[in-house]
């Protein structure tokens, strides 16, 4: 695989550790991501909770808790540190300031466009700026409202299909329509970013993300001109991923069908294993609650059964009975516990597989074609 450059920083491997809230990837998978030449990656949803402090409000907590796991990771690792935070956080603007006061390597911001996310930087900021978009419109338009709003283009640009886990930027009806396909936005989002490329002479590479799980997959994306994958399911069942044992347990425990689509208290669909949590939601069992820590500007207590940031930490900490684990479609396929070290070995070893393969065949055809034109002479 070739190296993958953002903003002036060089990714040996061009995997990015998808980031996972509540608390799936905090310091200890991002650090050995990292450590493996990739990308790693801290959610900042819901560390609140996952630092809890008396002393402190949740959205104080918050920002602590993300302070800590910045400082955690710098400490074990000089690889690429990298914090997710979603647009539709109530305290985004607070946490990005933090992420780029501790200096993470790079930002990605997702679930909303983040058509502000330049103003935060200062004179003396190192950290990369990288939205998360799902179609090339919103690539164009983040663009144009960087470029003219602050002069700044985004050092990368991840595009997120309809396959992925967690919350999506899609309607419920576009989750499986193949013209929202990650095959088909990923171009799209390339030709959009090549005119921005072009007219100001910056490199903005697309990182394809959301389903791929394999060598084979990444060597497929990259011949669609990503330069880059972002990976989030393929890491719950290391070792290093932050999450409790249960949590890892239900992917491996987990058939294809009991990847499913729900719809999230944020208003928007998500994808996650089915268990008895999701199946009492959907009977009607759970009622409207109170809301206890006003995290996420787009959820309406006054009608949401459940608080997902609560419902996300108890599977956190693998009390999967108050909680479900979100999930890519392809996560029904881990079948082990395995470590980030041997993930990292075997998705090389399959795409170079691929490479030979496709290399073997063009070889064979130049061969084929060399020896009928000998025979034509």
């Amino acid at each position: 695989m070739k190296t993958l450059k953002i903003g002036g920083l060089t990714i040996k491997v061009p995997i990015i550790q998808g980031g996972m809230g509540v608390g799936v990837s905090l310091s200890g998978l991002a650090v050995a991501v990292a450590n493996e030449g990739g990308v790693g990656v801290i959610s900042a949803a819901g560390l609140g909770l996952v630092h809890k402090n008396s002393a402190l409000d949740y959205i104080q907590a918050n920002i602590e808790g993300l302070k800590q796991e910045i400082r955690l990771a710098k400490e074990k690792t000089k690889g690429i540190i990298g914090v997710n935070i979603m647009v539709a956080m109530s305290n985004f603007a607070d946490l990005v300031k933090t992420a780029i006061s501790e200096k993470a390597d790079i930002i990605f911001a997702g679930a909303g466009l983040p058509l502000e996310l330049p103003k935060f930087l200062n004179k003396d900021s190192v950290t990369r700026l990288v939205p998360i978009v799902s179609s090339g419109r919103a690539a164009k338009l983040i663009c144009e409202k960087w470029q003219n709003g602050y002069g700044y283009l985004p050092d990368a640009i991840v595009v997120e299909g309809p396959k992925a886990g967690g919350h999506l930027g899609f309607k419920g009806i576009q989750i499986a329509d193949q013209h929202f396909s990650l095959e088909e936005i990923v171009p799209d989002v390339v030709r959009e970013v090549k005119y921005f490329e072009d007219l100001y002479n910056k490199k903005i590479p697309v990182i394809a993300a959301g389903g791929i799980y394999t060598g084979e997959d990444i060597y497929n994306i990259l011949q669609m001109g990503a330069s880059g994958v972002q990976m989030g399911s393929r890491f719950v069942t290391t070792e290093e991923c932050d999450a409790s044992p249960k949590f890892k347990q239900t992917y491996i425990d987990a058939t294809e069908s009991d990847i499913e689509i729900i719809q999230s208290p944020v208003g928007m669909p998500g994808r996650a294993v089915r268990n008895s949590f999701i199946d009492k939601v959907k009977l009607g069992l759970k009622t409207p609650i109170k809301c206890p820590f006003h995290c996420i500007r787009t959820c309406d207590s006054t009608k949401s059964p459940y608080c997902i940031i609560s419902a996300l930490y108890n599977a956190y900490k693998g009390r999967m009975e108050n909680g479900y684990a979100f999930a890519g479609i392809n996560a029904f396929r881990a079948t082990k516990i395995t470590t980030v070290k041997e993930v990292f070995a075997e998705l090389k070893s399959d795409f170079q597989a691929k490479l030979t393969m496709i290399n073997d065949k063009i070889k064979e055809l130049k061969d084929s074609n060399d020896s009928s034109e000998s025979n034509d002479l």
